[in-house]
């Protein structure tokens, strides 16, 4: 099989990108067709063959996509994939679009229906990200979205299967694009992510909880800084985003930033070193949560989405409701007061092994490719 890999923009590091990191071990040879590529802040990317779209020559598009949503099915729709067998989209957004011949097979690996169109449209109405730009953008909105739902709805019987990360997307799959899936599950590396017998980390000489993830508005951030504000217990965030700044400015001293910038062993360390990771958004599937698990590390989460699928509740970690500073108050209060093994948290960890997705993986597309019209001829 000659394989091509599309995915929405290469301009960060997330779960993602593990999954584009994984699938590389499969196909080592596969390029990697995007909209726009930021080499600068993606050097997890300079293992690949990037082919980026003609967006990538307009001012400010590396960086700032989000100016130019009108533009990405364009982006997509301009690839020409006639000499591959097979294509992969892993997408959240307009990469299902590409067009292909029907004798190439077109796979989506599909990390959520476009969320800002459909499952968080009324939170993103609520949380525009353009500043001074707001009222314009709400303005703009209304015509904007409604043609680009058009075109999503056109976009989403282009690939030939879905695949869906979670029971979560799996459902919405069904819901916004009348489409089946087959579930299956991202990679933790366990190579990478594992537990060790810890000492707390020294440089703050006290016990801490961890939040790691993008710092946007769905991701509930701001419960946890609200919540963590009350309880006066030392808490770490990782990563970076637009609302960070904002977050930084409601934090008591009590909270300390840091930059999603760290070496593989310094995240390490510090996913092994925390009380536990603390997760209050509905995750699409929270790989976070299973590379804190892999480190022994219990987890307290909304008990909704991908978070209440990977942990166990009262024995890998906690599942707090409803989505409240309040609850999740109460949850780390009840978590204090519990004992939880490293060695559940780790075994929970274990079904969801890079080895388990590469091999399930690689057989899903050759059976599929095998049933192409092509391949019976």
């Amino acid at each position: 099989m000659k394989v091509a890999l599309v995915y929405d923009r290469i301009n960060k590091f997330g779960g993602a990108e593990r999954v584009l990191l994984a699938l590389r071990k499969i196909w080592p040879k596969a390029p990697l067709f995007t909209a726009v590529y930021d080499s600068k802040k993606t050097k997890w990317a300079d293992k690949f063959k990037i082919v980026p779209s003609l967006i990538q020559k307009i001012p400010l598009a590396k960086q700032n996509h989000e100016l130019y949503p009108w533009l990405m099915p364009f982006a997509f729709e301009s690839f020409d994939f006639s000499k591959f067998d097979v294509v992969i989209s892993v997408t959240s957004a307009e990469a299902k679009g590409i067009i292909t011949k029907p004798e190439t097979l077109h796979i989506c690996y599909c990390l959520t229906p476009t969320r800002y169109l459909w499952s968080s449209f009324d939170h993103y109405k609520k949380n525009p990200q353009y500043g001074l730009l707001n009222p314009l953008a709400n303005l703009l909105a209304k015509p904007l979205i409604t043609n680009l739902r058009k075109w999503d709805k056109v976009a989403c019987f282009r690939p030939d299967c879905y695949l869906a990360i979670s029971k979560t997307v799996k459902k919405r799959i069904k819901k916004y694009y009348c489409q089946d899936s087959e579930i299956v599950y991202p990679p933790i590396n366990l190579a990478k992510f594992k537990p060790k017998d810890y000492e707390l980390n020294k440089k703050l000489n006290k016990k801490y909880f961890l939040v790691v993830s993008r710092l946007v508005s769905y991701k509930r951030v701001d419960i946890v800084v609200k919540a963590f504000n009350r309880l006066k217990i030392p808490l770490i965030i990782i990563g970076d985003g637009y609302e960070k700044r904002k977050l930084q400015r409601k934090a008591e001293n009590n909270i300390i930033f840091l930059s999603q910038d760290l070496t593989d062993k310094q995240l390490l360390s510090y996913y092994q070193n925390c009380e536990a990771l603390v997760f209050a958004g509905k995750e699409d599937f929270g790989l976070v949560s299973l590379e804190a698990q892999a480190c022994g590390r219990p987890v307290i989460g909304y008990n909704r989405g991908g978070i209440a699928e990977t942990v166990i509740d009262g024995k890998t970690g906690i599942l707090f409701y409803p989505q409240t500073s309040n609850a999740l108050v109460r949850a780390v209060k009840a978590f204090n007061n519990r004992n939880f093994k490293s060695d559940d948290c780790y075994q929970n960890a274990k079904k969801y092994d890079q080895k388990i997705f590469i091999k399930k993986f690689e057989k899903l597309v050759e059976e599929k490719w095998k049933k192409q019209p092509n391949q019976l001829a």
